[in-house]
Formats: C-alpha cells, structure tokens, sequence
C-alpha cells in the first residue's frame, strides 16, 4: 500500500513516498526541478524487488524550503532513512539526485549499492567538453540556455492564471514525445506548482535553482566518484533528448567528457544504455527497473 507522510528533518519537513512492502529497502531521488512523482513509473517497476521511498528535495514538490548545499540535501535523506528505519538502504537518483547518491556513497561504504541514472553536471563549461572547438562551445552553451529558459518560463517566478492552462499543454506534449506516462508526468509538473496570497509560482525557486546549478557545475567527478567505497553503478545516456537535434556535437563531447570521469573512478561501475536520453526514467523505467535490481542483487 503506498503511503504519503511528512518527516521531521529538523529544520525543515520532507515529503515521503512509500511504495511498502518487505523487501530490501532503496531509497529512489528525483533530479533538480523534478520531484517524486516523476519516479512513480520506476519506483513501481522496482516494488517486485525492493521496498521503494521516494522524497521530494528540499525546495521540491511538498518538501519544505531551505538553503541548498549537499550536506544538507545528503542530512535530509539521512532523516528519511532513520525516521522510515531503514536497515542500510541502497540510494539510486536520477540527474541531481544521481550526485547525491554518489556523494552518499562516500560518506556510507556500508551501503549495498548506489546507482546514479545520468547523475552529471549539464554542459555548461568549454573545457569539460572534449574535441569541441571553444569558439562554437561558447556559441552552443550561450544557445542552449536561451532554449533552456524559453523551455521553462514558469520556473521560479509567478504563473500568470492565463498561462497556467498553456504550461500543462506543455507537459502534456513533452510527455508524448518521450513516451512517458503522461498522468505521471502531469502530476508531478503540478506539485511543483505553489499557491499562496492568490499567485501560482513553480519551485524550485529561482534562487534555489540558480544554486543547484552552480552546485552541479562546480561538482569534480572525478574526485567524487574516487571517494565511493560501496558498489556503485553509473548509467550514462546514449543520445540527445528530442528538440536537442541541433546541440548534437556539444552533447556529444559532453557524454566523452562524462565517460572518461566516470571509467578512471576505481569503484564504480558504468553502463551506456543504449537509446535512452537523460529523460531515461520517464523514457525507459522498465528496463532502469531491471538494471537496477541486477546491479544490487549482484552486489549483494
């Protein structure tokens, strides 16, 4: 029986999913600006095998806000994990989630596996893009954020009411297009939605997502992936997500850059999953399902 609640993390409360069930526990964290009604599909396809908790992260869906760095993120899971009693779970997290599981890794060895589904920065520096002349780097980073803000023009500031109707059009259509559940992908776009004093806002918020970019970007992969010392799995994604066509070389030198951090770390595992994007949980939560359960039943 799946069963909503609120935990107390101490200065903040963090909404909980729990797909019940006796089975050895794993903690599932969505990426940044998702939240966890995006993982339902996969947390679904897992529950056969595990028992799955799902949270939204501070400054998400119906968790509380507070000031974003990765101790504090890496604390409220934490909370989650001895509030919920749960016997060394393993952490798997797509996108920003992806990062945190990694960085639990290093601080919990007695974890029975991580796995990180595409958890890496987003191309946003030249010299983390192999093979890709700088001029045209500049060029395609400083195009891909103008897609990237007209993509998301809620995100972080007030929904006028007139627009409300036209951003769930949106999602509907994203959802099409990547052939993902589209009654998933609705909801989770409306618990990120906020109303208060008569406005609708999106979170993140516009501070906070600004902050967790600056995170991502500044993260060393391959200072954090030397750190893990528990089984650790990387799935990496093969291709451009659709309307990324014309970004294709830079991505394509992002993902040479992403493999070379990820095949000189000594404790983890990688795996390019053919035909999937970095939308892969919504694309393909079925097979991640398998992929994971795999990995953990092999690590264990």
């Amino acid at each position: 029986m799946i069963n909503d609640r609120l935990i107390d993390a101490g200065e903040l409360p963090i909404a909980v999913r729990d797909f019940g069930g006796s089975r050895p526990p794993l903690v599932l964290l969505h990426g940044d600006g998702s939240n966890l009604a995006h993982m339902t599909t996969l947390a679904r396809a897992l529950r056969p095998r595990h028992r799955v908790i799902t949270m939204d992260l501070r400054g998400h869906g119906r968790s509380g806000d507070g000031p974003w760095t990765w101790d504090a993120a890496l604390a409220d899971i934490a909370a989650v994990v001895v509030q919920m009693e749960l016997d060394r779970p393993a952490v798997a997290g797509h996108a920003l989630g992806g990062m945190l599981a990694a960085r639990w890794a290093a601080r919990h060895p007695e974890s029975p596996g991580v796995i990180s589904l595409d958890g890496v920065p987003p191309p946003s520096r030249p010299d983390r893009l192999p093979g890709l002349p700088a001029d045209k780097a500049e060029t395609q980073l400083a195009e891909l954020r103008t897609l990237e803000d007209a993509e998301h023009p809620g995100a972080g500031g007030v929904i006028e009411p007139d627009q409300l109707a036209d951003l769930v059009e949106r999602q509907r259509m994203a959802a099409r297009d990547m052939g993902a559940n589209e009654k998933v992908w609705i909801e989770g776009f409306r618990r990120n939605l906020v109303h208060r004093d008569g406005a609708t806002s999106m979170r993140p918020s516009a501070p906070d997502r600004a902050q967790i970019r600056a995170m991502m970007t500044d993260l060393d992969l391959a200072h954090a992936y030397a750190e893990i010392r528990c089984p650790a799995l990387f799935v990496l994604a093969t291709r451009d997500e659709p309307g990324r066509e014309a970004f294709g070389d830079l991505y394509a030198a992002h993902r040479r850059f992403l493999t070379e951090q990820v095949a000189a770390a000594p404790h983890v595992r990688h795996l390019q999953l053919a035909d999937a994007s970095h939308a892969m949980v919504m694309e393909q939560p079925e097979l991640l399902a398998q992929v994971i359960g795999d990995f953990l039943a092999d690590a264990g």
